[in-house]
């Protein structure tokens, strides 16, 4: 198996190509599993990646076609779509996140299709393809209505995967993430760091400011669930997906205020303490428009499992992310 991931040297990127050379192989057109025998990252920064013969690091512009014919040359019989520009940053600066989350979604997805034979693509889509009024737990077949650009750029992202998985030329199938946390370093430009930086940063012993309300409700995935997931929604058979080909991960959905209180139960009052609420509009007007719960039935039906509470994050991160 020749395998693609794009956003390679991002976090989830580093992790999900950890999982695949531990694991050693993946399943195959037919179902069956197959040794990963190349692992091609791509990303703008070169990734570090598993030190590891079959790995190769290509950093670049993903709609540079020279960039394209180094990813694709060999064949590529999978790929996990990552890269992309996030929630905040693609607010402000609207022409980068549609050339990137979208024109480098349809530039990959037309190398796939000059492909001798329909590759698996895995594409990393998100809750915020959903938005103004939604019932108390939006279902896998809800009208995509986004309420900023990231989500209305993952949106059409999902419709160009469901057309090249309709007329055969990829075996694509789109995955809703939840809002992934804790994760490690330092704040990014996503409208949803704040849910990482309330834990990682107290937990550092620095203060937390919080943009949004502690009444504010997410729908949250722990990284080692993500990747699991993702992995999970990738060796899923095409038949098993709705014919929208795009599935809601599974997740939990917490407040804030309960997130300060899980870390408060792992670490104490002292470390919760170091969380401060100062309101950020820009923030919380696009966090606001996000949906807060889940049926997450078809997703669960394809082996995907949510974390079993925001107690269980905290302790992961500690254990698994968190520098010593």
């Amino acid at each position: 198996m020749r395998i693609l991931i794009t956003g390679g040297a991002g976090f989830l990127g580093g992790k999900l190509s950890a999982e695949l050379m531990a694991r050693g192989s993946i399943a195959g057109a037919d179902g069956g599993p197959k040794a990963v025998e190349r692992l091609t990252l791509v990303d703008v920064a070169t990734a570090s990646g598993p030190r590891d013969p079959r790995v190769t690091s290509l950093a670049g512009d993903l709609c540079d076609a020279a960039l394209l014919d180094r990813a694709f040359e060999g064949g590529v019989d999978g790929v996990f779509h990552l890269a992309a520009v996030v929630s905040g940053e693609a607010e402000a600066n609207f022409d980068l996140g549609w050339r990137v989350n979208v024109d480098a979604t349809r530039a990959l997805l037309e190398r796939c299709r000059a492909l001798p034979s329909p590759p698996r693509f895995a594409f990393a889509s998100s809750v915020a393809v959903f938005g103004g009024a939604l019932p108390d737990r939006v279902p896998d077949d809800q009208v995509l209505t986004p309420q900023s650009s990231y989500g209305a750029q993952k949106a059409v992202g999902e419709m160009l995967v469901h057309d090249f998985a309709r007329k055969g030329f990829v075996d694509g199938r789109s995955l809703r993430l939840p809002t992934v946390t804790v994760r490690p370093g330092k704040p990014n430009k996503a409208a949803s760091s704040f849910a990482s930086g309330i834990v990682r940063e107290p937990l550092a012993g620095v203060e937390a400011p919080c943009p949004v309300d502690a009444a504010t409700r997410m729908w949250l995935l722990s990284p080692r669930a993500a990747i699991a997931n993702l992995v999970a929604g990738y060796e899923a058979p095409a038949s098993a997906f709705p014919v929208s080909h795009a599935v809601n991960v599974p997740g939990i959905s917490v407040t804030v205020g309960e997130m300060i209180d899980a870390l408060r139960r792992v670490a104490g009052d002292e470390v919760a303490r170091r969380v401060a609420f100062r309101h950020d509009p820009a923030i919380d007007r696009i966090v606001r428009t996000w949906p807060r719960d889940f049926d997450a039935h078809a997703g669960r039906a394809l082996g995907m499992r949510s974390d079993a509470d925001f107690v269980s994050i905290v302790r992961q991160y500690i254990e698994h992310d968190m520098p010593k």
